[in-house]
Formats: C-alpha cells, structure tokens, sequence
C-alpha cells in the first residue's frame, strides 16, 4: 500500500472540517475522521480504481459526509490535494497541482 501525504491547504481543510463536526458533536466528528481515513485507505491500496477527475486527479467520494478526497499519485505514494466538500465549486484546489 502506498503511503498518504498531504498538499498544506488539503490538510488545513481536514483540520477545519474536524473542528466544524466537533462543534457539532465529538462523536460526529470522529466519525468524519473515520471517514476520511476510510477514503485515504480505498486511494492509497487501488489508486487507479477510482475515476479520473479533473486536472489529472482521481477521486473517492463519500456521500455521508458529502466530500471528496481528490489525489494524485505515484507507485510510492497518493498525495491529497483536497478534502473537498461537494459544495465547494469543483476544481477550486486546482491551483494546488502548481507547488511541488
């Protein structure tokens, strides 16, 4: 399985999402981490399972929680470029792709 990086601003949108749903609830918030986890396993162990997205990205989508987890990825790794709430404007992470 490959291992799970992070682009700055995807791991700063986990971070606030977490404090959003603890806000809420611990226990939603947990079950938000949970989630997230879930889609980094499903991208890490069959990266090209999932569809092509735009820019060149893949994605795994979870509908309880209404985000996707957008990546890029090589034979060593995934890096996550968004944790992207569906409603956010698609592609907006786009500029993400530019830093190295």
């Amino acid at each position: 399985m490959r291992s799970v990086n992070y682009h700055p601003d995807a791991r700063a949108e986990f971070l606030h999402e977490i404090a959003y749903f603890a806000g809420l609830s611990v226990g939603l918030s947990e079950r938000f981490d949970r989630a997230v986890i879930a889609a980094e396993a499903l991208a890490a162990a069959t990266p090209d399972r999932w569809p092509q997205y735009a820019h060149g990205t893949r994605r795994v989508m979870d509908k309880r929680f209404k985000f996707s987890l957008v990546y890029v990825h090589d034979e060593q790794s995934i890096t996550v470029i968004a944790i992207a709430p569906f409603r956010r404007p698609p592609g907006y992470w786009s500029s993400r792709l530019n830093v190295g």
